[in-house]
């Protein structure tokens, strides 16, 4: 199949790579506002290059990759859906929640799979914690705790415009905190702080953050975030039922280290940066896009489900704001 690629920095490229590899991919086309993005892709991949997204909707291609600027998104999305292309869109839908439920009004009943990236959903890890919860093994959860802490903040200007820790980084653990048990969360309390870079709060963000998310069945989820975590790249999961309790990302990379007396582990080099982390996962979330593109599943992320982590994110951002629970249902749906 010939799979397209609007967006070529740092996760375009990587994306790039991976599609490179795979089988079911035969050939690549690629565009990039930067023309010099577009030239280093070609070379080393044998992509073609066009200077425009339409000019690579009008090239033949089956899918599309969007790994734009998240301002870009939507009309990406849709200008892909209205060409009857199969999208493949990183996160998030769009920058705010009214627009993305704009975007999910139009895809609706196009017809047409519409694929965002969230890639713990393929990450080996992930997919058995929500085995296990599946098959009843653990008994009813009560205690979900999810945890993303990078080891470094990103630059200023990524800042600057990420719409905050909720909505940029924590979407994250929202995303997988409702895929892996299945149900929906109806109310939060979020709080945050800033301990290290100035400039994350000079832009009205936090650093460091919590939230406390109860979902439909009564079970409480603390969603733990930061940029500074300076053993390295950390996301975790535990999983505590009635009957037994599990965790993710409980092995020998884990950026963690014990004082306990004699105690070995863990032994690995740390994780560094969330490439390192789910380089598996990146890969397995594109094989299953080819497989959409293939018409032999349909979108194991869809634009309803990247709404409702969104959703989360917005409500988490104004209970930090107003200091106070807030139920999902203040936010638009």
């Amino acid at each position: 199949m010939r799979i397209g690629i609007m967006g070529l920095g740092r996760i375009g490229a990587f994306h790039t790579e991976t599609l490179a590899g795979l089988d079911a991919v035969g050939s690549l086309v690629v565009t990039d506002p930067v023309a010099a993005a577009v030239a280093a892709v070609t070379e080393r991949f044998g992509a073609t290059g066009v200077d425009s997204p339409e000019a690579l909707l009008a090239a033949g291609v089956d899918g599309v990759v969007i790994a734009a600027a998240t301002d870009a998104h939507p009309e990406l999305v849709l200008t892909a859906v209205k060409a009857g292309v199969p999208v493949f869109c990183e996160k998030p839908v769009a920058r705010g929640i009214e627009e993305s439920l704009e975007v999910l009004r139009a895809v609706e009943g196009s017809g047409v799979e519409v694929h965002i990236g969230y890639n713990r959903r393929f990450d080996a890890g992930f997919m058995a914690a929500r085995r296990a919860v599946v098959s009843g093994e653990l008994g009813a959860l009560h205690t979900v705790r999810s945890t993303t802490l990078d080891p470094a903040p990103p630059p200023p200007a990524y800042v600057a415009a990420s719409g905050g820790i909720f909505r940029d980084c924590a979407v994250h653990d929202f995303d997988i905190v409702r895929w892996v048990t299945g149900r929906e969360v109806v109310e939060v309390y979020a709080t945050g702080g800033n301990r290290g870079a100035e400039y994350i709060r000079a832009a009205g963000d936090v650093d460091t953050a919590s939230a406390l998310l109860t979902l439909d069945d009564g079970t409480i989820a603390v969603v733990s975030n930061s940029r500074h975590n300076a053993r390295g790249h950390d996301v975790r999961l535990e999983l505590h039922g009635m009957k037994d309790s599990i965790a993710v990302g409980l092995e020998d990379r884990l950026p963690l280290r014990s004082v306990e007396p004699g105690a070995g582990f863990p032994a690995g080099v740390p994780h560094t940066f969330f490439m390192d982390r789910f380089a598996d996962a990146y890969r397995a979330e594109l094989t299953a896009f080819t497989e959409v593109v293939a018409g032999t599943r349909a979108s194991p992320c869809t634009v309803a489900d990247a709404v409702e982590a969104s959703r989360i994110a917005e409500a988490c951002t104004l209970s930090r704001h107003e200091h106070r629970p807030v139920r999902l249902e203040e936010v638009c749906a």
